[in-house]
Formats: structure tokens, sequence, C-alpha cells
């Protein structure tokens, strides 16, 4: 298989639940346990050796970009928040289109197990031929930090979402996709939920069990239970 080069770190939303931290600074950029949350995003992407990294902004961009263009990330700025697939989409414009993309959040924190290595393990388990989207699913037992919400359960191994949250995993945002998911959508804002129902519908979606921990950081109070509890 291929090494997949490409990513996008998605990097725009307002951040409003986490006031008064987003109030003078974008999400991604308010620090876990010393650090930006977007660089635990960019530091996994730059270990597994993907070399075009772009990041999507829109509130208070101009901080994010003064962070972010010294480190040699991609700008892809909307003016018009395009909402989590107008976002993808727009930043695809930055890709080789012809091959797969990791997507990666920029504001919650995936970390790798003891034994096993998040991007390297997600990108085993793809497979092009088969499949237009491959979730990376946390199982609700590891979220012991912050709040999980039971949003895919697996029938035969096939991802199912639960919009009754009763599944035994959540999506950690981590993702695998070919850019063919793309194909016929508007250049309008979008959700990008629509294309996960799409292509589980099609028989294109395909779930990998993360290992790891993710620490899913929506409020102060999530920043602040991580920044106790979590050992680095």
């Amino acid at each position: 298989m291929s090494k997949i080069t490409q990513c996008i770190i998605l990097a725009a939303g307002l951040g409003q639940r986490m006031k008064p931290l987003t109030d003078t600074l974008p999400k991604p950029l308010v620090v876990v346990k010393n650090k930006p949350i977007i660089d635990y995003a960019i530091d996994m992407a730059l270990s597994h050796g993907i070399n075009k990294i772009v990041v999507n902004t829109h509130y208070l961009s101009d901080k994010l970009e003064t962070y972010l263009k010294p480190k040699g990330m991609i700008i892809s700025h909307e003016p018009l928040l395009l909402d989590t697939g107008g976002g993808i989409k727009n930043a695809l414009r930055y890709l080789d289109t012809e091959k797969p993309v990791f997507v990666l959040s920029g504001d919650s924190i995936l970390v790798d197990a003891p034994h096993e290595k998040s991007l390297p393990a997600l990108e085993n388990a793809w497979d092009a031929d088969t499949m237009d989207l491959l979730l990376s699913l946390q199982p609700l037992e590891t979220m012991t930090l912050t709040p999980a919400v039971g949003d895919y359960k697996l029938v035969n191994g096939q991802p199912i979402r639960t919009p009754d949250h009763s599944g035994k995993y959540m999506w950690n945002s981590a993702r695998i996709l070919h850019p063919r998911l793309f194909k016929n959508t508007p250049d309008e804002p979008f959700s990008f939920l629509s294309l996960m129902d799409q292509a589980q519908k099609n028989g294109r979606l395909a779930a990998h069990i993360h290992k790891g921990d993710w620490h899913h950081l929506t409020t102060p109070q999530d920043v602040m239970a991580v920044n106790a509890g979590w050992n680095t």
C-alpha cells in the first residue's frame, strides 16, 4: 500500500462552548498540557511522514495563521464558515484529489496507544477499492476524562450510525477519505454527516477501532479535567 502523505486538519470552528477561553483565542490554540491543542494533530501527522498539511480557518483566523504559517501549514481560509463538509471540500483544492487524505481534528486530542501508533494503524485498515471513508471509532469505556456519546455500533464489523446514541463507539473525528466522496456535493456550506450516511448506505463506509485514548474537548471543564487527569 502506498503511504498517504496528505492531510487536512480542521480548525475553523467557533468554539462557543469553550468560552471564555475562546473569547480571544481560536479553540485550536487553547493550551492543554502546555501545548496548543492543534499541535497534537500536527505532530502526529508529521511523525507519520505526512508532508502536505492543509488547515482550514475562520474564527480569529489571523491568530491561527500567524501561528501555523511558520510551521509550513497550508491555510484554507473560509470567510464564510462552510460547515464540516464544505470546509473539507474547500481544502481539497490544495491536495491531490486522486489520492486518499487523512482528516484530523484541530480541537480534540488523539493519543497513540502504547504499542500502536494511531495513523499507521488507521492507514493499515484503509482499502481504496472497497472504501470511500474509513472512520476511527473510540470505545466508550476508554472515555474517562471527557464526555462520550455512543454514535456508532458495529454490525458484522460494519459501522452503523445510531442517532439514539445507543452505540458502543464514538467517532473521534479522525478519518481517511477518498476525495471522490465529494462528487456531486454543493459548493456551499453542508455537513460531513451527510457524506458519512451516504457512504454507509452505499456500503463504502468502514471503521477502525482506535486503541489509544481520545480527549473530546468541548468546554473549559473538559480542559481542566484533561490537564488534571491525563498522564502524558
